[in-house]
């Protein structure tokens, strides 16, 4: 019996780590005397990503012991480590710092020199800003979008660690299973056609129909009729401009072929 009721609390404790260990959407409320909207919140231990709207709030997905980074041009990179009353409460609170920039020295008229390195220090070009000028952790990569953000939430991370302390990443597994990380890629697949054909219709369209117009609802069908095409994606993914003129010019021609079959039937 004695034996029983052990087991009982050992099981019963696993079940409790094993949800307080879990992730949720915790909600977050930045504070300063400025604007608050559009900055970057980072959750650099579930590489997690969140950005604050017009009231300086925010919803992240996060647990205990979880790092976010919170910054923007106008404030200090803030870190926060993530406490479980924060996780029990569902909500935490975050006082940005203003940044004081010191004002560079101020040189009325242009001062040359005859030395090339002084006087391009002295010349208007401008040098480009990058992230680590403004002290904020950068990435050159674009945001990504809605149905993208929701695969990688669904399929992001490693599947877990060998070792003592053996984890499976079962969030991964159970989309993985049911079949939402392959139908969210194909969603995000889907997305990315109509992206790259409304941007070969507004870049390329004019020229390609100057010499062969179509009205407006068959110009509609040749692009789809475009887009069914095997090699579509490829020409998307090597964005060179030339191969896709002649990619169209060639479908157009072979559009305008089927349609006078289809009239002559």
């Amino acid at each position: 019996m004695k034996k029983i009721n052990i087991i009982s609390f050992l099981i019963a404790f696993v079940i409790t780590i094993a949800v307080k260990a879990q992730r949720k959407d915790l909600k977050g409320q930045l504070i300063a005397d400025d604007e608050v909207e559009g900055l970057h919140i980072q959750n650099r231990t579930a590489a997690k990503y969140a950005i604050s709207i017009e009231d300086g709030s925010f919803v992240i997905s996060a647990k205990a012991l979880d790092t976010l980074i919170i910054s923007g041009v106008k404030y200090q990179t803030q870190e926060l480590v993530i406490s479980q009353s924060n996780v029990d409460l569902g909500s935490f609170n975050v006082l940005l710092v203003e940044k004081v920039n010191a004002l560079d020295q101020v040189i009325v008229g242009k001062i040359l020199t005859g030395s090339l390195e002084s006087d391009l220090e002295n010349s208007e070009t401008e040098t480009e800003i990058n992230f680590y000028d403004l002290g904020i952790p950068g990435n050159v990569k674009k945001p990504l979008t809605q149905n993208e953000q929701k695969l990688h939430d669904a399929d992001g991370g490693s599947w877990g660690a060998l070792g003592i302390g053996f984890a499976v990443n079962f969030h991964k597994l159970l989309n993985r299973v049911s079949g939402r990380t392959k139908k969210l890629r194909k969603i995000v697949a889907l997305d990315n056609e109509e992206k790259c054909i409304s941007r070969l219709r507004r870049e390329f369209g004019e020229a390609i129909f100057e010499t062969d117009s179509l009205a407006d609802n068959l110009k509609n069908e040749y692009f789809y009729f475009c887009q069914e095409d095997e090699n579509f994606k490829a020409i998307c993914d090597e964005n060179n401009d030339l191969k896709a003129i002649e990619f169209l010019q060639r479908k157009l021609k072979a559009y305008n072929k089927n349609r006078e079959s289809v009239t002559k039937d």
